[in-house]
């Protein structure tokens, strides 16, 4: 079998759908599907030739059309408007996967910008103005009408593939898509990590400093519980776009002795911070798709203290803390029980690791999408 992945965005990039397309495509080639990885995404020093399948970077029209056709699958990583216009016209059978909600929103977020807040759904709703609003706040006014023009094609592109697979079944709610089927994400499985037992209790959020993560949040959690003398740390580990106003909020609060900003970390220096940390916090205020870090810390055996919206909540449901977006005193709450409780850090990390075990194998994606392909794949 011969399967083409087309994603927007691929190595050396990171993120959650870069990591998904990787494990999979990795995945499929262990199982003996000969895979074909194409994207706009330049190479820079990143080594294509140490990876079990094939990469084709910035492909023009004419190799992407001969990609296509070549492919027995064509299966994308979102609806990726051009390589979905050729596979249906070449008709290939399709598989969207849906790690966003490009298809009933212009920014593919569900994130009001004026507001920063999670969008009731003013494109389903045929709100178009707030649309444009919203996004000419962070993109101008013609690529935001440019954006809004785009979303009714590529949703009504997805209506025809041969299958949409939205991540959660908070996500296939929201789209509403024809022959869907969830197929949830999928992290290698790997040993529960041991937790420094002198530390001092710590905090963390892992992942990219951006305003759809609520972090102010989180400082704000921070600022109540050192009024009221708790001892512990908080670590922002990541960057992005929003890391020096944290910084300077942090400062703000008088929170310097309790925060700290550790950048972008990976291999032993990440290890190192996480075998520190007691509790991940992922205080989103966007409804988001999944949760690829909430599963990845969930698999280390670690307590998740996450928003209940979206697909988030879904993912963490009975094996961490959730509290209500945008609430800080919610927030405050669960971290207060975890200082207050430290058998919660043991316990709901238990749970936590043995419901990614059930759920978010790398395993069990791989297949499952295989079993797709499967029938999808004309005799």
């Amino acid at each position: 079998m011969k399967v083409l992945i087309y994603a927007h965005s691929f190595a050396p990039k990171i993120g959650g759908a870069e990591t998904y397309v990787m494990l999979l495509a990795q995945g499929l080639a262990a199982k003996g599907v000969f895979v074909t990885v194409a994207t706009p995404t330049p190479k820079d020093s990143f080594d294509d030739a140490s990876l079990p399948f094939k990469v084709v970077r910035q492909p023009d029209l004419r190799t992407l059309w001969q990609l296509v056709g070549e492919a027995d699958i064509v299966q994308l990583a979102g609806p990726v408007f051009v390589p979905l216009v050729l596979s249906l016209l070449r008709r290939k059978p399709v598989a969207v996967e849906h790690h966003g909600y490009q298809a009933i929103c212009p920014n593919g977020l569900l994130f009001f910008e004026p507001t920063k807040t999670a969008c009731p759904g003013h494109f389903v709703a045929r709100r178009y103005w707030h649309c444009l609003h919203c996004n000419a706040v962070t993109s101008g006014w013609l690529k935001s009408l440019l954006m809004l023009l785009l979303t009714f094609p590529r949703k009504w592109l997805c209506k025809k593939v041969s299958v949409n697979i939205p991540i959660t079944h908070h996500v296939l709610k929201r789209l509403g898509l024809p022959r869907s089927q969830v197929v949830y994400y999928g992290v290698p499985e790997a040993s529960a990590s041991p937790l420094l037992s002198d530390a001092v209790p710590t905090f963390a959020y892992v992942g990219r400093l951006v305003s759809e993560k609520g972090l102010p949040l989180l400082l704000e959690a921070a600022k109540r519980l050192k009024e009221e003398g708790y001892d512990f740390r908080l670590l922002f580990v990541g960057d992005g776009p929003e890391r020096k106003f944290l910084e300077m909020m942090a400062v703000k609060l008088n929170l310097q002795d309790r925060v700290q900003f550790t950048g972008f970390l990976v291999g032993e220096a990440l290890e190192e911070v996480m075998a520190s940390i007691h509790a991940v916090i992922i205080p989103s205020v966007w409804e988001e798709t999944a949760g690829l870090a909430a599963m990845e810390h969930m698999m280390r055996g670690r307590l998740v203290i996450a928003s209940d919206i979206g697909g988030l909540g879904e993912v963490v449901d009975g094996a961490g803390l959730k509290f209500t977006p945008g609430d800080v005193a919610a927030l405050a709450h669960c971290l207060r029980q975890v200082l207050e409780h430290p058998n919660l850090v043991t316990e709901l990390g238990a749970k936590a690791r043995q419901r990614a075990l059930q759920f978010f194998r790398w395993e069990r994606m791989v297949q499952e999408h295989l079993t797709l392909y499967q029938q999808l794949k004309k005799p």
